[in-house]
């Protein structure tokens, strides 16, 4: 018997899943024209080598026919989801995918991965919409749309331009007063929500907790610096349970306007890729013009688009 209890509407029926029935997750028909499917990613249980929980994995059915799906994703210490990764459901189905959403006890942002022209695709774009239109349905909110970049060295390693010096810095007090600077002035949306939220102290903590969850050592993080020892601002090469990323690039507010934010750009790269990286993820917001020219002449091309719902 399934650890949750069923809900019914009409003849719908939502549940978490056991690991017994975990294979239901897979019964639903996905074209894979948007989401996880893009990157042939696979839902598999912990107990099974994969990264998803039962108890975060729901299913719609009517009968025995699953007709929408969700799963919630987290590290393994984490005691809540930090993101909601499937989403699908069938054809004439959005009603129930609705439902799931708001019947599951789980809460966390929304990832919806698209292919870079997915706005120009009529079946893609269909495919998305009707998971937009579901996700705000259920009470979400649309944040931001972010380019995703998947760097590899065939596509060439930036020469470091040289203009800056890089430090540890083991102080936290001294790494949230730079991320307070560098997110009073800011482009990234999710800072805004969270300085919207909870002021600067809020939006420094979230980016401070955010490196200190990756398992990557926090003794990566670097302060940048002028020759002149001017403080310029802050990088975070890091590894996400996925593998290497830009974990953070951040310019204090005085020394904007000098390009240095491409010169963080090209150090986080080396840094990874000297220590054997063989790709790079990383993102930034669509509106952030200023650090999308930034990845674009580092070589760092689209890989996806991301829509985020909170």
């Amino acid at each position: 018997m399934p650890s949750a209890v069923g809900t019914a509407s009409h003849d719908l029926i939502i549940r978490a899943l056991v690991e017994d029935d975990a294979h239901l997750f897979h019964a639903l028909d996905d074209p894979g024209l948007v989401g996880r499917a893009l990157t042939k990613s696979v839902h598999r249980t912990v107990a099974r080598g994969g990264e998803y929980r039962p108890d975060w994995t729901w299913v719609a059915l009517r009968g025995d026919r699953v007709v929408a799906r969700a799963a919630w994703w987290g590290g393994p210490d984490d005691d809540e989801p930090k993101a909601l990764d499937w989403f699908d459901f069938a054809d004439g189905e959005e009603e129930a995918a609705v439902e799931l959403l708001r019947r599951a006890p789980l809460r966390a942002e929304y990832d919806l991965m698209l292919p870079p022209d997915w706005q120009e695709l009529p079946e893609v774009r269909a495919a998305a919409e009707a998971r937009m239109r579901a996700a705000e349905a259920a009470g979400m909110r649309r944040l931001v749309e972010r380019f995703r970049y998947r760097w590899t060295p065939a596509d060439g390693i930036p020469e470091r331009p040289g203009r800056l010096e890089f430090r540890t810095e083991p102080d936290d007090e001294v790494i949230l007063d730079v991320l307070r600077r560098v997110h009073s002035v800011t482009l990234d949306a999710h800072a805004l929500k969270a300085v919207e939220e909870g002021g600067l102290d809020q939006a420094a903590q979230e980016e401070l907790d955010f490196f200190h969850w990756c398992p990557s050592p926090r003794e990566w993080l670097r302060l940048a610096y002028t020759e002149d020892g001017e403080l310029v601002g802050i990088h975070v090469p890091a590894h996400n349970p996925s593998g290497p990323c830009i974990g953070f690039i951040g310019v204090v507010p005085e020394q904007r306007g000098h390009g240095y934010a491409y010169d963080l750009l090209v150090e986080c790269t080396h840094f990874l890729v000297e220590r054997g990286a063989e790709f790079i993820a990383a993102a930034t917001d669509d509106g952030n013009v200023p650090m999308a020219g930034h990845f674009a002449r580092a070589g760092y091309p689209v890989a996806q688009k991301r829509v985020n719902y909170v």
